[in-house]
């Protein structure tokens, strides 16, 4: 048989390749005269996850394409024990994770690079080439001067290949939360060639280059290791391919009707010699049956669906009966494939129609694969085979399909695909604010608002800088907390009142946050907090100007003891805070009680550690100020200083009820002069002093115009001053 013969030929002229080559000449030929047989072919399969089965063969891929892989060397997992959370009036938790090292084999041919990677169907790996968890990928092209992996060099001692000719990837200590704690089912997109195309010289090495070596519209195709044969059978169904024997070995090529075509068959034997009858007919036109079914619609791996199997059918009704569909283990825009399989439809009427011509001479030109024109025969048509017999050189001929060009719009359909967010800097503030009545009232509040631009940030670790060290803070940030800056002035105030009209334009240094609205009765229940610069307020409404500015209208300023900051004002650009449970609380125990102290935070998209400072004035365990202080004069000339204390973590004046002391004991200094260092002072354990008159003229007399002002004297230390009058005579 035909397909016997050519593959001992094929083998011999071109090793394995040609003989698989030969064999499919041969299968045509043999298609011609016995009739179609079975096509055991490479199919299009769901998308299917990295394996590690020893013994399987590993892929060639060409353009671009979604693949699996296969696990070539990993380690054992590494537990870790992390404690998270820690927000602002959140308990810690302590959570085990574990992580692994291994690399996958991709390809068993160089290729140029890779991008996205689906893990468990989520995204490990954006456009953007930023891995989604925490671990370092490394990726080695499989050309032959690509080096020895050092993480498997040292966990080999040395003794393991650089995998030269083999594409892989190694992943080193790849967090596995995300995926259950085990290696995840991945697969990678493939970019093999530097034009996202497919040449069938590069997929066939015996293939003729061209002006046709590439196949249209495909954009990626896989050898998974099969029989080249199986290959060959899958691209002739849509690809018109011609296989020819010349004295280099065997050559496949492309062709179709676009070609040019500049070669015009002689005149029959028929027509040159009219007289003579002996050599019968010299042309004789057949309509041969086709040797396969013609295909109607197409499966493929659509790019617009990341590699999904979709199907495209030809326009026009359909044959009767069941719907043959062709699998193509290729990767296509919906376009693409609709127009493959529109030509498909078209050329099946034109594949049976075959043409015998006999010739007088022996020409080297017309060769098995030639394209040609016949005299008086309308079309293009392909030299199938040669025969030198005793009636002449006869030819047979196929008609070559017509160019169809038939624009018809496709939709891939819509799939739900994996959220695709760019890894974003970390951005972070530390602050001390008073005591907010959660908690432990002698714990200080060292607090973290830890953002960032974008909603693509996937978290970042805290850390304490001691004396150069990062230590762990042991806590690691997962919520955005809207920070940002003062768009405009924020005039002083003396935080007495309510102020209804008062408002300030503020920018948020992020995208995606949501700023609400309250009523009056929100914010004595104390809802909308905000931190600027040490000041604490609460707002009533939030308007959204654009994508990140607000104006907040409605302030009731100098909250939890801030009126000093109040009375100062704020310039535009301070610094302002969302007070919410988002913040992170920091460990007090790792952080000095006095001066600055350094707070980092890394992430997956910082390539250096966010630092900011954290001044520690001990505002979170100082009482506040006390308040309504007044000194009234008393009938005989005494001094009746008096005022009303206020307790820490006490937000809300409630009716009725007795302000908590907090502190151990209920102390208050009253001094003259200086703050820091008075002329004279007072201690007392109720909210009043008595000044005699005679006291009071002496003290008048060496410090005129002075002023007396109480202090309240905490666990940890006194609050800021409050004004009770000034000495006079």
């Amino acid at each position: 048989m035909a397909t016997l013969v050519l593959t001992t030929v094929g083998t011999l002229l071109g090793g394995p390749i040609g003989g698989a080559i030969g064999a499919f000449a041969g299968r045509q030929i043999d298609s011609k005269l016995f009739g179609p047989g079975a096509v055991q072919g490479p199919r299009v399969k769901d998308l299917t996850a990295t394996t590690s089965s020893y013994g399987q063969p590993i892929s060639r891929h060409f353009g671009q394409m979604r693949v699996p892989g296969t696990i070539i060397w990993s380690t054992e997992l590494q537990e870790t024990k992390e404690k998270r959370g820690g927000g602002k009036g959140k308990p810690k938790t302590t959570t085990y994770s574990y992580a692994a090292s291994f690399a996958v084999a991709l390809a068993s041919r160089p290729v140029l690079s890779i991008g996205r990677i689906w893990a468990d169907g989520k995204l490990l790996r954006g456009t953007a080439g930023d891995l989604k968890t925490s671990g370092t990928l490394r990726f080695y092209s499989g050309y032959d001067d690509q080096p020895v992996d050092p993480l498997l060099s040292a966990a080999e001692n040395g003794a393991v290949p650089a995998f030269r000719g083999c594409a892989y990837a190694v992943f080193e200590d790849l967090q596995l939360g995300d995926y259950g704690n085990r290696i995840p089912a991945l697969t990678f997109e493939v970019f093999a060639d530097a034009a996202s195309e497919v040449r069938l010289d590069r997929v066939f090495p015996m293939a003729q280059p061209g002006p046709v070596s590439t196949l249209e519209y495909m954009k990626g195709f896989t050898d998974e290791g099969g029989p080249l044969l199986a290959s060959l059978e899958a691209i002739k169904r849509l690809y018109p391919l011609a296989c020819a024997t010349a004295a280099d070995g065997i050559s496949l090529q492309q062709y179709g009707s676009a070609q040019p075509v500049t070669d015009i068959l002689p005149q029959s034997l028929l027509d040159a010699q009219a007289d003579s009858q002996s050599l019968g007919r010299g042309e004789k036109h057949t309509r041969n049956a086709a040797s396969q079914p013609s295909p109607h619609a197409i499966r493929y791996y659509d790019i617009e669906r990341d590699y999904q199997p979709g199907v495209q059918r030809a326009i026009g009704r359909p044959a009767a009966g069941r719907e043959i569909t062709l699998d193509l283990p290729a990767a296509l825009h919906s376009s693409g494939a609709r127009s493959l399989a529109n030509s498909q439809a078209s050329a099946a009427h034109w594949l049976a129609e075959g043409l015998t011509w006999r010739m007088a001479e022996l020409n080297p030109a017309f060769t098995p694969g030639k394209l040609v024109r016949a005299p008086g025969k309308p079309g293009i048509w392909i030299i199938a085979s040669t025969e030198w017999n005793e009636s002449g050189i006869e030819l047979e001929l196929e008609r070559v399909s017509p160019a169809a060009q038939i624009d018809v719009s496709t939709e891939a359909g819509s799939i739900n695909p994996p959220t695709d967010l760019p890894s974003v800097p970390t951005q972070l503030l530390a602050f001390e604010l008073p005591w907010d009545g959660v908690g432990s009232s002698s714990t200080a509040g060292y607090f973290a608002a830890v953002s960032a631009l974008a909603e693509g940030w996937s978290g970042a670790s805290l850390y304490i800088d001691q004396a150069g060290a990062l230590v762990p803070a042991d806590i690691y940030a997962t919520e955005r907390c809207p920070i940002g800056q003062l768009n405009t002035t924020l005039p002083p105030s003396s935080a007495l009142f309510y102020e209804a009209q008062a408002s300030v334009e503020i920018e948020l240094s992020g995208t995606g946050f949501v700023l609400p609205s309250t009523s009056v009765a929100g914010i004595a229940a104390g809802a909308n907090r905000m931190l600027i610069g040490t000041e604490i307020i609460q707002y009533a409404q939030a308007t959204q100007i654009s994508e990140t500015v607000w104006r907040l209208q409605g302030l009731l300023r100098g909250r939890a003891g801030t009126e000093a900051a109040a009375l100062d004002g704020h310039a535009a650009g301070t610094h302002i805070t969302i007070l919410d449970d988002r913040l992170y609380q920091l460990d007090d125990a790792l952080i000095a009680s006095n001066g600055l102290a350094q707070i980092a935070a890394i992430g997956l998209g910082d390539d250096e550690p966010a630092y900011t400072s954290l001044d520690i004035t001990g505002v979170s365990r100082r009482p506040p100020s006390p308040v309504h202080g007044a000194i009234h004069v008393l009938s005989n000339g005494d001094w009746q200083c008096h005022w009303v204390r206020r307790g820490r973590g006490q937000w809300r004046w409630d009716d009725y009820i007795e302000t908590p002391l907090v502190e151990e004991s209920e102390i208050y200094l009253v001094g003259l002069g200086d703050t820091n260092a008075p002329a004279v002072s007072w201690q007392v354990s109720q909210p009043s002093l008595t000044i005699t008159a005679a006291t009071r003229s002496s003290l008048a007399a060496q410090h005129t115009n002075a002023s007396i002002w109480v202090k309240q004297i905490g666990t940890f230390g006194p609050s800021q001053a409050t004004l009770l009058g000034y000495i006079s005579s």
